[in-house]
């Protein structure tokens, strides 16, 4: 017993720690931290994606706010340039709108499209991966035919016809209030091929072991085995893909935004913020488009090499 009163640990202890190390848990996490480039990753990708999520609460001004926005200081540079101010830390647009606050609230926009397309593409890919491997053959065979059919196409162009029908079905007015969520369906259904073809191979395997047959002996339903039993097995492959597409979407997103059919100009992302931006690149103020763009290689990047590492984790023959 320690002087603070607190008990030191024990031979026994000890003894528990370095067990749980060898653990696979224990492994993964030892292999986690012998990779400075996979922590650095991570911790770029955390922080960036919790200041967009506190982004109304950290950014130095609120862009809701008209009075916020400063038309007489338009262009100014970043603080570090000579004719720079404390008050912009990355300068200002066009309108005067802090480059920082709007890096922020456009990562926030960019951030809730990855999280909601991705989560959408998973429901949609893994429900039709499990029907696909536990159903009928002729439903395996239209859904897997499907499949080879999206993936014929490139999944931006994909999501470009969809924004474009709903152009064209739609008033303007009321494409405007719903451009987000079209977005959102729009990269959902570019992405959802790769959840399906990874659940239905693992279902192939899975359902021919001896805890599938013998749930089904004792009279389970197939969706209860599906959920119950299944599923939790197949968990980290879609996890992985989960994690590698977030970037992906995000990118999706900007691409759009930058082609001006995705997030709308009342709504900024960061595709939005470059698209700004580029028309000012060679006239000097550079800071508009490239900051912005940094922000979202840097982030898309680092998901990129944590879900890089993931899929190695997760795989021991790749260890």
């Amino acid at each position: 017993m320690s002087a603070s009163g607190r008990q030191l640990p024990t031979r026994r202890s000890w003894a528990a720690l370095w067990t749980w190390w060898q653990s696979p848990s224990g492994d993964l996490l030892a292999a986690f931290f012998r990779s400075p480039l996979v922590v650095a990753a991570t911790v770029a990708a955390v922080g960036l994606l919790a200041a967009g999520a506190l982004a109304p609460w950290i950014a130095p001004y609120d862009l809701t706010d008209s009075l916020n926005i400063e038309l007489l200081d338009a262009f100014t540079p970043p603080v570090w340039e000579d004719a720079g101010q404390a008050a912009y830390l990355l300068g200002t647009d066009a309108h005067g709108r802090d480059m920082l606050s709007a890096i922020l609230f456009g990562l926030r926009t960019s951030l809730f499209v990855g999280l909601s397309a991705v989560g959408l593409a998973l429901v949609a890919g893994v429900g039709l991966g499990l029907l696909a491997g536990l159903g009928p053959r002729w439903l395996d065979g239209l859904i897997m035919r499907a499949a080879d059919v999206q993936l014929s196409f490139p999944a931006i162009l994909v999501a470009l016809i969809i924004d474009g029908l709903a152009r064209s079905f739609m008033p303007q007015a009321v494409h405007a209030e719903v451009a987000l969520f079209v977005v959102i369906f729009a990269i959902a259904a570019a992405n959802w091929v790769r959840f399906a073809r990874t659940v239905r191979a693992c279902v192939l395997i899975e359902r021919t072991k001896d805890y599938v047959n013998a749930a089904a002996l004792i009279g389970r339903s197939p969706a209860y085995v599906a959920i119950r039993h299944i599923l939790p097995n197949v968990a980290s492959p879609i996890f992985v893909i989960a994690t590698v597409d977030l970037g992906v979407a995000m990118l999706q997103e900007a691409t759009l935004s930058f082609l001006g059919v995705g997030m709308p100009p009342d709504q900024p992302s960061l595709g939005t913020l470059v698209e700004n931006g580029r028309n000012y690149l060679l006239s000097g103020e550079w800071w508009i488009a490239m900051m912005p763009g940094l922000t979202l290689v840097v982030l898309v990047l680092s998901i990129n090499i944590l879900g890089d590492w993931l899929i190695t984790a997760v795989n021991p023959k790749l260890r």
